[in-house]
């Protein structure tokens, strides 16, 4: 009997921990402080436009392909927006100097190299349009 009780209590946890994940997924979350953008990001700012979508990939990702899709429509649709790519494959620690646990990652950064706010995973289309909005206005 205790043994069934150890397979429910393990298959519980599993599940609470898969909904949390799930939950947690593609959510607008507060920027993370940092000292200041490594040079990777800077060079890239330099040239863009006022928020700039810095979506930090590794190489066999499969989200990461479809973040890049997303946010390369919603790019198009909004000009005032510029996309840009950085795979931290072979660059561990950028990733570790922007305290990313997971890629994708996107950075939403300003033309002054402040991060505004950040996504881990795939982006929900509408939260991150709704967390753009007031940025544009």
């Amino acid at each position: 009997m205790t043994q069934v009780w150890v397979v429910l209590g393990v298959l519980a946890l599993t599940g609470a921990l898969g909904l949390l994940y799930r939950w947690r997924n593609g959510k607008v979350r507060a920027a993370v402080p940092i000292e200041q953008l490594p040079e990777e990001i800077r060079t890239v700012l330099a040239a863009a436009p006022a928020i700039t979508l810095v979506q930090l990939s590794t190489t066999f990702c499969a989200p990461c392909r479809h973040t890049k899709v997303l946010l390369g429509d919603v790019v198009r649709q909004e000009p005032r927006l510029h996309h840009v790519e950085l795979d931290v494959t072979e660059r561990p620690e950028l990733a570790e100097r922007l305290k990313i646990m997971r890629t994708p990652t996107t950075l939403v950064v300003d033309a002054r190299e402040r991060e505004l706010f950040r996504i881990s995973g795939l982006p929900k289309r509408d939260e991150l349009l709704n967390a753009l909005r007031p940025l544009l206005d």
